[in-house]
């Protein structure tokens, strides 16, 4: 898979990733991308998807990690999702949304 770092450059990554990479990954440090290009991945386009942001509102007693990566998937920035809990994430992008 391919994976764009904060400083934009592009990865390739084999799976399984480290528990570090996909703890980033989830969180949205860094972002799965499609190719080599940069171009935008589509879940689904080559098989399952197997690492990234949720895309689906996590459950309740899903890991702060799981939630963080769901507030950025919604419009938050990585930092201010993990300085936020994960009471306060689930007020915001959980219930009812």
């Amino acid at each position: 898979m391919f994976v764009r770092g904060e400083g934009g450059a592009i990865f390739k990554m084999d799976l399984p990733l480290h528990e570090t990479i996909e703890d980033r990954l989830t969180k949205g440090h860094l972002v799965r991308v499609a190719n080599a290009d940069g171009d935008p991945y589509t879940p689904g386009q080559d098989g399952p998807e197997t690492a990234g942001l949720p895309t689906q509102r996590p459950a309740l007693n899903a890991s702060k990690a799981t939630w963080v990566g769901w507030a950025v998937a919604n419009g938050m920035t990585p930092d201010d999702a993990e300085a936020a809990t994960k009471d306060d994430l689930i007020e915001k992008f959980g219930i009812g949304k």
